[in-house]
């Protein structure tokens, strides 16, 4: 199955940029993985939120997306492994997973996302949700691999 991770802008903290490297090589593993990272918007509230949203639907494609919201549905590991097995059995060719910027998601992002997923009821900065996100699929994928988890 085929990983799209859509991040606005980049990890900028070295920790996240050296842990977000680690887990997408041990993720490469299991999956085919591409990231699309989206500018940054210098505007403010809505504007931002449309401008980086727009750039995020052109980047999602036809793809299932799992848009990240602090209001989405939080799963065990052992469900998210479960739904991304069920989503690869019923032909879904690729995933794609948002985070969103400062502003978080537009309206029309939401509205398209087939899931939105919530990783924790904590806010988190985006070097740490991006980071936090790879290393969930990493833990799903070996489980639903039946291989151990490499600390």
């Amino acid at each position: 199955m085929r990983i799209h991770i859509i991040t606005v802008g980049t990890p900028k903290l070295e920790y996240a940029q050296i842990g977000c490297e680690m887990y997408s090589t041990r993720l490469e593993r299991f999956h085919k993985i591409r990231f699309t990272r989206v500018r940054d918007s210098k505007k403010n509230g809505e504007t931002a939120m449309l401008e980086e949203g727009n750039a995020i639907l052109e980047a999602v494609g036809k793809a299932f997306l799992f848009a990240l919201d602090p209001n989405g549905q939080q799963l065990e590991t052992p469900a998210l492994a479960q739904r991304l097995e069920t989503l690869g059995v019923n032909g879904e060719g690729e995933l794609a997973f948002c985070i969103g910027g400062d502003e978080g998601l537009s309206s029309a992002v939401k509205t398209r996302a087939n899931s939105l997923w919530s990783l924790s009821k904590l806010t988190f900065p985006h070097d740490l949700a991006q980071l936090v996100l790879l290393e969930a699929l990493y833990r799903a994928s070996t489980i639903s691999a039946g291989v151990k988890y490499h600390k």
